[in-house]
């Protein structure tokens, strides 16, 4: 249901920048088509940022609704080529404005005081200490497995989250509904990996084939606090 709504909300803020804009043009970005065998155009992609075009593919970034971040696609060249209708830089900074607003917003405090607000919130997995290569596909999220000190294990998601605070391996979560739940990180690898808490700042720049740029491993986090 929340990403119906979100969806909802995405077509009314999309109404409102057109407005904005005078009504001259419709935000866009970048909009990837293709001719299918019928001979008509099909448009696969609207308000994407194409980071990178070859003969063999076509890798772009684009608000996923359903994991409610942004994310990175690749479209591999086929008999049917495909169309890239590019945005100036100003769509492409005005996209990435509105992809701020449908993402998870929080304000991280690392262990060494410093305070970033980051937009389009997640966590995902790498190697320890960021070297070699993962053993396993680990999926990015955006919730927090957590093994109970009460017992017992639980997901909570940063929709239901105000606040987490990390002491070495143990969290402290309070939830909206006013719960605190206690515990440690629940990694969903067998294998050793560094968690990190990624999104995108004030300063994200559209033409960055990262769909970041901040990054922080867990363990240098002393509080992040959700908004909603």
């Amino acid at each position: 249901m929340k990403s119906y709504e979100n969806f909802g909300r995405l077509a009314r803020w999309l109404q409102v920048y057109v407005l904005v804009l005078g009504g001259t043009s419709p935000l866009l970005a970048d909009v990837i088509s293709q001719v299918n065998a019928e001979g008509r155009q099909v448009v696969l992609q609207r308000d994407a940022i194409v980071v990178k075009q070859d003969p063999s593919s076509i890798t772009y970034k684009h608000f996923d609704l359903k994991e409610q971040r942004v994310v990175k696609a690749r479209l591999l060249e086929s008999s049917l080529p495909y169309q890239v209708q590019r945005s100036a830089p100003d769509a492409r900074q005005q996209i990435v404005s509105l992809w701020r607003r449908f993402g998870f917003v929080a304000t991280v405090t690392e262990t060494s005081g410093k305070s970033t607000r980051v937009y389009d919130a997640y966590i995902d997995f790498y190697p320890p200490n960021g070297q070699g290569s993962m053993v396993e596909s680990v999926p990015a999220r955006t919730d927090f497995p957590v093994e109970l000190t009460s017992g017992g294990g639980d997901i909570v998601s940063f929709t239901d989250l105000i606040s987490v605070e990390f002491q070495g391996d143990h969290l402290k979560l309070v939830l909206a509904n006013g719960q605190v739940k206690e515990g440690r990180f629940l990694s969903p690898s067998s294998h050793p990996v560094e968690t990190r808490f990624l999104g995108i700042t004030d300063h994200y720049d559209p033409a960055s084939e990262d769909v970041f740029d901040f990054s922080l491993p867990l363990a240098r986090i002393k509080q992040i606090d959700f908004e909603h």
